[in-house]
């Protein structure tokens, strides 16, 4: 089970960058203090830095850093955007979904990878989280409940 909060979905929002993407969806995670301002900073330069390496799957972004860069609680948002945007990615772009994470340490980073990937694998699951307009079905979907 994915530890997202309702409030942290927000969908077909118009934005311009894969950094204000990145910066909209950390601020979702902010709001509800499960990261610090230092994290959101982080996750961007980790894209400036290393470029596409958070586009781990077709059209799918997940933004991350290091929990020491001030993770609260564990986290997850997703943002799905109006608009794809381009990533730099040779074969993933361009990127529909964002899906910030945060892990308390490196054990539940990884095991919130594990969970969120089992979501990403079910093509049915794919599909409704980038065509649904109903942001419970995206939340039950996510909690593994749909």
């Amino acid at each position: 089970m994915l530890p997202i909060k309702f409030e942290q979905i927000a969908l077909d929002v118009e934005l311009t960058s894969p950094e204000e993407a990145i910066q909209f969806a950390g601020n979702l995670l902010l709001q509800s203090n499960s990261v610090e301002q230092s994290y959101v900073e982080e996750m961007i330069n980790g894209y400036k830095k290393f470029g596409s390496y958070i586009v781990l799957a077709p059209n799918i972004a997940i933004p991350h850093a290091r929990p020491e860069f001030g993770v609260n609680e564990q986290c997850i948002a997703f943002v799905r955007v109006k608009t794809p945007l381009s990533f730099g990615h040779p074969q993933n772009d361009n990127v529909k979904l964002i899906i910030p994470i945060g892990g308390i340490d490196k054990q539940f980073h990884l095991d919130m990878l594990r969970d969120l990937s089992a979501v990403l694998m079910n093509e049915d699951k794919v599909t409704r989280l980038k065509e649904s307009t109903d942001t419970m079905e995206i939340y039950n979907i996510l909690k593994g409940v749909s």
